[in-house]
C-alpha cells in the first residue's frame, strides 16, 4: 500500500510518528538496512530534530516537530526491553553524511557506538571499498518480522506485505548483511567516522 506523504502528514509529524508506534510493539525481529540515513531506533535526540526539522520546512507542515522528536525518541524504548531483536546494516557512506552539523553528527556517531554495543543490535556496516558486483546499494527498507515491509520514497511511504515480495526483501537484505562488518571492525568504521567530523 502506497500512502503519500501530504496524507500521512496532514495533521502533523506528531501523529505520523505516532501511527508507527503499534508496529515497533508488536515487532520482535527488525532488520533495517539503510543506505542514506542512521535508521529511527538508532537516532540521537539532536539527529532526529535536524532530520524532521528539514522534513517540516521541505514539506511546507505545521511546526509539531520538538513533539514528534519526542514521539521517536519514546519509541526507541524497543531497543532496551522485552525481546526486540535488530538486525541493522547501514552503508558507510551513512556515517560519512553530514547531517545536522558537526557536533550533532560526532555525538551520533558516538551515539551508534554505544548502542552497537546492546545484545538486542547487530549492526553491520557495508565498507565504501566493498565489491558491489553482485548486490549494489538499494533504497532504504524495514522489514517486521516476516509480515511487512516498509520503504520510504520521495513522494510518499510503501508498506509491503504480499509473501513473494517480503521474501524479495529478506532475500536482499541477507545479501546486503553478508557485505557488511560487524564487531570490531565495524566499530573501527566509526571511529574513522568520527575522526574525520572531529577534523
Amino acid at each position: 500500500m502506497f500512502v503519500e506523504w501530504r496524507h500521512m502528514e496532514r495533521t502533523g509529524l506528531k501523529k505520523a510518528q505516532e501511527a508507527v508506534v503499534p508496529r515497533w510493539e508488536r515487532t520482535r525481529h527488525f532488520r533495517i538496512y539503510s543506505s542514506k540515513l542512521i535508521p529511527g531506533p538508532l537516532q540521537t535526540r539532536a539527529y532526529i530534530t535536524a532530520i524532521l526539522s528539514a522534513l517540516m520546512r521541505r514539506r511546507g507542515l505545521r511546526d509539531d516537530v520538538e513533539e514528534a522528536v519526542q514521539v521517536r525518541v519514546d519509541k526507541q524504548h524497543v531497543i532496551h526491553e522485552g525481546d526486540h531483536r535488530f538486525a541493522v546494516v547501514l552503508e558507510e557512506s551513512v556515517l560519512r553524511a553530514p547531517i545536522g552539523g558537526a557536533d550533532v553528527m560526532a555525538g551520533q556517531l558516538g551515539h551508534l557506538l554505544t548502542v552497537s554495543a546492546l545484545p538486542s543490535i547487530s549492526l553491520g556496516i557495508i565498507p565504501l571499498d566493498a565489491d558491489r558486483s553482485t548486490m549494489w546499494p538499494v533504497e532504504g527498507f524495514f522489514m517486521f518480522d516476516d509480515a511487512e515491509a516498509t520503504v520510504e520514497l520521495v513522494s510518499g511511504h510503501l508498506t509491503v506485505t504480499q509473501p513473494h515480495e517480503i521474501a524479495l526483501y529478506a532475500g536482499a537484505f541477507a545479501e546486503l548483511a553478508a557485505l557488511a562488518m560487524y564487531g570490531k571492525a565495524a566499530r573501527a568504521l566509526i571511529t574513522k567516522a568520527i575522526q574525520a567530523v572531529d577534523g
